[in-house]
């Protein structure tokens, strides 16, 4: 849209007209005085901004976000800190069409967007696309007209305009559709009785998107260890200045009610906070409790909210009325005017790990928006990772523990079940011990858990008579039965096809069978063990979505849900109350994973989801089905041992040299065949340049070698901590022939997963 179509609407600052001029003196007229020119960054594929000539009349400074055209479209942009290009001759700039009525970007969040870009190898344009991902906000949101009584009843008064005045006789404004459904009337009533004078119409500001925080309500009462570390965040808050604290405290031990207090020391100082946390369906119980500690709900970010709404609180938050933002990790890119803490609640979790168009892990990029800031950030988990425990121990972080669960809850008991010793009924996945456990705790009337990392009702499903085995069309991998659907899906491209009644290879229409357990075939096993127990089945792709999810999760803290079935999404931050039992189906699963990490992620995920029993007092256990209890993983969890963990995995990277003592960074060709992607690849490592200390492995056939399509081929750079693996690549990439014919090539710096 020009910038003279929204003249007056309070969009843009306008550029002055010039159609007095005839055409002949704009011709014999150049320029008297050169137009300034300055730099515009676009939110696009692009690594550098453009120059654009500012017109008379405007004036824009660096952070200003503008109307700029752009081939033959105009999009918008921001003033950036580059200087103009001098090469460019003033007769073929183009000129900036206006300036957004909208706050301009502070020096700090582009510092960060350069920062971001040249650390992850990724087009500037593309991280500035993740600030302005809500485009309607630049213009402020019109008001809602609405009606007051203003004037006497009219001469006529029908009943249903008494019933109008009788509702509005509170003198308050209303919008005309929400009185009349509240009179019970038609809208044209109320524009009868507007038409007379009995009621004004009134502009009504749009509702506020979050509360404002009361920092005179009262927190709860603090045990000693969490009263000190209060007082260290506290302390950290009111100096001011850069830092890191790890908060690192056992499940259950109030890690949140901690730093609720660094929360209301940056409030107090007339700071905005960011609360960075993993999972959708944590926001609504997280909202109620930072809502019972403030006495108002913060902003929500995240991609369920409405568009309406994330517009409103993106506007908020640049012009600083919004104070306390909850969300998803793209909330780190929200242009605040007046951040001055970031807290990132489950640290260790991978879902702050963004692996589509610009690859970052929010987590680090956390640390780094508050170090080039100048405020500090706090890091809270159960399960730290390695690499923010190793930062700790060497004190670059300041590392607070808590050790004990608050009051008078205890950690569960932990035994591992040896499934050679155990085993099931054929055709089950429940062992006896576990079986036995779970009848006890329906006995004594609380809940059990029951964890499988497995979405759907089996993860194969193959044809007994000619071996055939369904596989996705487009991803190198078997398609998942969803029973409950009656689908075969691809958890990895989404593609899904009914579930057929015969073997579409042979014909045979007995021999289909459902290879492995998924959660939903567990709750049928449940369900034959445990008739008429209320049970509920917890996974991310069970239909209903995440209101679904939460409607479930609150009936779980209500104990009206006898049987807990989930994945890995139960395991994270939840509070049951009547949770006393967890049996872990497979904790053998995560371990089968090829890649570095995999001890890891097996530990903190079983952690996460033992640590759910006995949460609210009283004796709880959780008990480890495994082929394996030997295993150095299991044996820690058995345990409560953590630090031998912790010894020993980072022990281990430090001998082999990797993150965080070395660097690493992937790079995946993808295309659309399998020749011209192994052909590229091959033509890519042999453009590599040579360093002693770096060392490059591939390419091979990733583990997925096809996904959406797309074959993949990987290689993996292995580099000491201090080399300059950007630079490196840089290099690389200028040297490699330009990819054609589709090909692709993808740079993960830091990568989370192999595959």
């Amino acid at each position: 849209m020009r910038a003279d179509r929204l003249a007056g609407r309070g969009g843009k600052t306008p550029l002055p007209r010039c159609g007095s001029l005839g055409s002949e003196s704009l011709s014999l007229q150049p320029f008297a005085v050169p137009e300034p020119v300055v730099s515009v960054l676009v939110p696009v594929a692009v690594a550098a901004p453009y120059s654009y000539a500012v017109p008379a009349g405007l004036q824009v400074a660096p952070g200003d976000i503008v109307e700029v055209p752009l081939g033959t479209r105009n999009v918008v942009g921001v003033v950036w800190d580059d200087p103009p290009d001098p090469e460019i001759g003033h007769n073929r700039l183009r000129r900036i069409e206006g300036r957004y009525d909208a706050p301009p970007l502070p020096r700090e969040i582009r510092a960060f967007v350069d920062w971001v870009a040249h650390y992850t190898m990724t087009a500037r344009g593309m991280v500035l696309r993740m600030v302005l991902r809500t485009p309607a906000a630049l213009t402020p949101e019109a008001p809602i007209t609405g009606v007051r009584l203003a004037g006497p009843p009219p001469a006529r008064l029908t009943p249903a305009r008494a019933k109008v005045l009788d509702v509005a006789g509170d003198g308050m404004a209303w919008s005309k559709s929400g009185l009349a459904a509240a009179a019970g009337v038609g809208t044209s009533v109320i524009a009868g009785l507007v038409a007379t004078g009995t009621l004004a119409e009134v502009e009504i500001p749009p509702p506020p998107v979050a509360g404002t925080p009361d920092l005179d309500v009262a927190g709860p009462a603090l045990n000693p260890e969490q009263a000190a570390a209060a007082a260290t965040l506290r302390d950290a808050v009111r100096a001011g200045g850069y830092s890191v604290s790890l908060l690192d405290g056992v499940t259950g031990s109030g890690k949140t009610e901690v730093y609720f207090e660094a929360v209301a020391e940056a409030l107090r100082a007339g700071r905005q906070v960011l609360i960075l946390i993993p999972e959708i369906a944590l926001t609504a119980g997280f909202l109620e409790r930072f809502a019972r500690r403030f006495g108002a709900r913060p902003g929500e970010w995240h991609s369920e909210v409405a568009p309406r709404l994330r517009e409103r609180l993106w506007r908020g938050v640049a012009d600083g009325s919004v104070r306390v933002v909850v969300g998803a990790r793209s909330a780190l890119f929200l242009p605040f005017a007046e951040l001055g803490l970031i807290i990132v609640d489950e640290e260790h979790d991978l879902a702050y790990k963004q692996e589509e168009r610009v690859f970052y892990n929010a987590r680090d990029m956390a640390v780094v928006r508050g170090h080039l800031a100048g405020f500090p950030v706090v890091l809270s988990s159960a399960t730290p990772s390695i690499e923010s425990r190793v930062n700790a121990d060497a004190g670059r972080y300041r590392r607070l523990v808590l050790s004990d669960r608050h009051a008078a809850a205890r950690l569960p008991e932990i035994a591992a079940i040896d499934m050679r010793r155990h085993p099931p009924e054929r055709g089950r996945y429940l062992s006896p011990p576990l079986v036995a456990a779970v009848g006890e705790t329906l006995a004594e009337g609380q809940q059990a858990l029951l964890f499988l990392n497995r979405r759907g009702y089996a993860p194969l499903t193959l044809c007994r008579t000619c071996g055939h085995r369904f596989q996705c069309p487009n991803c190198s991998t078997w398609l998942v039965e969803h029973r409950f659907r009656g689908v075969l899906l691809c958890h990895h491209c989404g593609h899904s096809e009914k579930r057929p009644d015969h073997c579409p290879n042979c014909g045979d229409t007995e021999s289909l069978v459902a290879v492995g357990p998924g959660v939903e075939r567990l709750g049928e096993e449940v369900a034959a063990r445990f008739p008429g127990k209320r049970t509920i089945l917890m996974s991310s792709d069970i239909i209903g979505g995440v209101q679904r999810l939460r409607e479930e999760l609150a009936a779980i803290e209500r104990g009206e849900v006898d049987i807990v079935i989930g994945t890995q999404l139960v395991a994270k931050g939840h509070n049951f109350p009547f949770l006393t039992l967890v049996g872990v189906v497979d904790g053998d699963l995560g371990l089968a994973f090829g890649d570095m990490r995999a001890s890891e992620r097996t530990f903190q995920l079983l952690s996460q989801v033992t640590g759910r029993a006995g949460r609210a007092g009283g004796a709880s256990r959780a008990l480890v089905q495994t082929f394996a209890p030997e295993n150095p993983v299991i044996r820690a969890i058995v345990a409560g041992d953590s630090e031998a963990f912790y010894r020993s995995e980072i022990a281990a990277r430090r001998e082999a040299g990797l993150p965080p003592f070395g660097r690493l960074a992937g790079i995946v060709v993808s295309g659309p065949d399998r020749a011209s992607a192994q052909g590229y690849a091959n033509a890519f490592r042999r453009a590599e340049p040579r360093a002693e200390t770096i060392s490059v492995l591939g390419p091979a056939e990733a583990p997925l070698a096809v996904v959406r399509g797309r074959h993949r081929f990987r290689l993996l750079v292995h580099a000491p901590r201090t080399a300059d693996v950007q630079s490196y690549l840089q290099t690389w990439l200028d040297a490699a022939p330009a990819p054609r014919g589709g090909v692709r090539v993808q740079v993960d710096i830091d990568p989370q997963s192999f595959l």
